[in-house]
């Protein structure tokens, strides 16, 4: 996997050029977030012993097959690690599709591998170390994207993408239509994105694509591509 840093907090881990996992530095160690493609737990574990931090916390941002394809394997080596993601996730995470009578009636789409990790749950608002809790639904019922408090990095999952360019994740662009196809409800994705906008990050990390400084202006301008497309 390709290491990269960013800023004095953030390592970006990515595999394939286009699927990243982070490592997030804390005073007792490290937070991954994501579990990349199956086949990446070697690599990411290797990652973590250069840094001479153990693992302490592996967040997840959803539970497509391309953010816990390693999971179990993870898991496997880290018994002791807690799992960690949204209340509502962890039912995608164990293979539900149903959907709640508030939610929008849309079937979920994109890829599912369901796991039996033991798993905790994250409510909006949370802190998981120096990273706050943001529910941003609409890429799955239970998406979330987190922000470091020390230093305004949004680590965005899925809920924007920077492949081609900034993009929110249900807008579909002809050279990277893939995150788009796995959107399961594109109103409530605009919605979550406007939210995270609406932060006015410094870094922007997301889970397809290169990290992006100082992305406000870019983020609007893929917000607003994106509320017009709903219109």
């Amino acid at each position: 996997m390709r290491h990269t840093r960013h800023g004095p907090h953030l390592h970006q881990l990515t595999r394939l050029g286009l699927v990243n996992v982070y490592l997030v530095t804390e005073d007792d160690g490290l937070t991954l977030v994501d579990a990349a493609i199956p086949g990446c737990a070697s690599a990411i574990l290797k990652e973590a012993q250069a840094l001479g931090q153990p693992i302490r916390r592996v967040v997840l941002t959803h539970a497509h097959v391309d953010h816990i394809g390693s999971l179990d394997a993870l898991h496997a080596a880290l018994p002791d690690v807690p799992v960690l993601l949204l209340t509502r996730e962890v039912r995608v995470l164990r293979g539900d599709k149903g959907l709640d009578p508030s939610e929008p009636q849309v079937p979920l789409r994109g890829g599912l591998q369901p796991s039996a990790v033991p798993a905790q749950s994250l409510h909006d608002g949370d802190l998981v170390g120096s990273l706050r809790v943001i529910a941003t639904p609409g890429h799955t019922p239970g998406h979330l994207s987190l922000l470091d408090t020390r230093d305004g990095t949004l680590i965005a999952g899925d809920a924007y993408h920077t492949v081609g360019g900034v993009t929110v994740v249900s807008e579909r662009r002809l050279f990277f239509p893939f995150p788009a196809l796995a959107t399961w409800h594109a109103g409530t994705a605009v919605a979550s994105a406007r939210r995270l906008t609406e932060l006015d990050p410094a870094r922007l990390a997301p889970g397809h694509g290169r990290v992006v400084e100082n992305p406000g202006a870019a983020m609007r301008r893929a917000l607003e591509r994106a509320e017009g497309t709903r219109r």
